[in-house]
């Protein structure tokens, strides 16, 4: 099913001014989400060092059940820092967050690293609920929480989406995390087509108002793919206006490498929405075709 383009002007100064910035405590950021620089899959002790001793602002990680490397217990497994298809590492969850809490709280605010945490399985973000809740200032450091909890565009049936109530009776027991709730999505080197669709949206909204009924003000940032996020300003928009009285809503807008994208849809898209409700989390060739601060460019 093709979307619509959905055509609306804008006025520039609600891109700079919209009241009700993105929670983000990143202090030197709050007015252009755009400016954030992301580190990934940052899944191992060595990379971790590496970036806390670095200008990123954001660490983005993957969770898993498993064991550590050193250790000759299989039989219990635990939260470790990896992306399928590994099954150990050499950091796990509990040291991965004692490690950034440490860091942000000796730095000055300017320099403190928000931390990201993609769970690909349900059993695994169950068995971290208590790890983080016991290690992590949720209250003092940007936290996210990350799932694909639907199924998304262009037939993607090779990844099982994360069960979504089990997701948010488990979001329910944390402190003030961004939920960053998406769909699995399949893409490609080279064709365009494809978008999210009214029944994406549909489905999402219905998934969030059941789940997540008797809560106001929480903050949600919705993972869309560059490529596919460029075809789907109309229905994206649908998302933004259905919930945003509710909830605190952005989009953060990712790419794997080489992914087809249409940049010039893909920055109406960024404006459309501004600059202070857009994370753009791409690679940087793509980044730099976009021209994020050069407006006139549109």
């Amino acid at each position: 099913m093709k979307c619509i383009m959905f055509h609306q002007l804008f006025v520039l100064i609600d891109i700079f001014f919209t009241i009700g910035m993105a929670d983000t405590r990143l202090v030197n950021h709050s007015d252009n989400l755009t400016d954030i620089t992301w580190a990934h899959a940052v899944d191992s002790q060595k990379y971790l060092l590496e970036v806390l001793n670095s200008d990123i602002d954001f660490i983005e990680a993957d969770i898993l059940l498993g064991v550590i490397d050193s250790n000759t217990d299989n039989e219990h497994l635990i939260p470790i820092m990896a992306h399928p298809p590994a099954t150990t590492s050499d950091i796990t969850l509990e040291s991965f967050l004692e490690q950034i809490q440490n860091h942000n709280r000796i730095v000055e605010p300017s320099k403190v690293k928000g931390v990201k945490l993609d769970f690909k399985t349900i059993d695994a973000f169950e068995a971290s609920i208590s790890i983080i809740n016991n290690i992590y200032d949720m209250q003092s450091f940007p936290t996210w929480i990350n799932a694909d909890i639907l199924a998304g565009p262009v037939n993607n049936t090779e990844t099982i989406p994360v069960d979504p109530k089990r997701f948010f009776d488990g979001i329910k027991q944390l402190g003030p995390v961004v939920l960053s709730i998406g769909w699995t999505t399949k893409w490609s080197q080279s064709s365009l087509e494809g978008c999210y669709t009214k029944e994406h949206i549909n489905a999402m909204t219905s998934t969030i108002n059941e789940n997540l009924s008797d809560e106001h003000g929480k903050s949600i940032t919705f993972p869309v793919r560059a490529g596919i996020a460029a075809n789907s300003l109309e229905h994206l928009t649908s998302l933004y206006e259905t919930l945003k009285e509710k909830h605190n809503v952005t989009f953060t807008i990712w790419s794997s490498e080489n992914d087809a994208v249409d940049v010039e849809k893909l920055r109406q898209f960024i404006f459309n929405f501004g600059v202070n409700k857009v994370y753009v989390d791409v690679p940087t060739d793509l980044k730099n075709q976009l021209h994020l601060g050069n407006v006139s460019l549109l």
